[in-house]
């Protein structure tokens, strides 16, 4: 095998195989109304989220299954794309836009994610244990507080 036909392969399989997060990565631009009046821009790093000028630690935790997606964001679990759970804190106290907060009098403790070509959907979850990402949990769940959509 030549090494142009190596090095093809070699960059073919690196590109198909790195993380799915980077997809979250950069500057987003709120589209629904929830973001545009909460949170306006926000920017996604491997360790921070940036909302309105302020910086917010962030940890992945894991990548979301299709039927997570599916549940938490209403999307068919065949359509293309990838999500993501993290663990944040964001005070009940910061403020954003119009002084809204992400969660009300609680504070934001998990963040879930969903990419699809240039689309970023968000959903923010008060309280300690992990948000349970069922149809039923969802429909249910005292702990979500909001949804929002983004584009780059």
């Amino acid at each position: 095998m030549n090494k142009n036909l190596r090095r093809a392969i070699l960059g073919s399989l690196l590109t198909c195989c790195l993380p799915v997060v980077a997809q979250e990565k950069g500057n987003w631009h709120p589209v629904s109304s929830t973001a545009q009046s909460i949170t306006g821009d926000i920017a996604l790093s491997d360790q921070k989220i940036t909302i309105n000028f302020s910086s917010f630690t962030i940890a992945r935790i894991r990548s979301l299954e299709k039927a997570e997606i599916s549940a938490a964001f209403d999307a068919d679990s065949n359509a293309a794309g990838s999500g993501s759970l993290y663990r944040l804190n964001i005070p009940a106290a910061k403020k954003f836009l119009r002084h809204n907060s992400l969660c009300g009098a609680e504070d934001t403790q998990w963040m879930i994610t969903y990419v699809s070509g240039r689309d970023l959907k968000v959903a923010f979850f008060a309280g300690q244990k992990t948000p349970p990402l069922t149809v039923d949990a969802m429909q249910n769940s005292t702990d979500l507080c909001g949804t929002f959509w983004y584009e780059k």
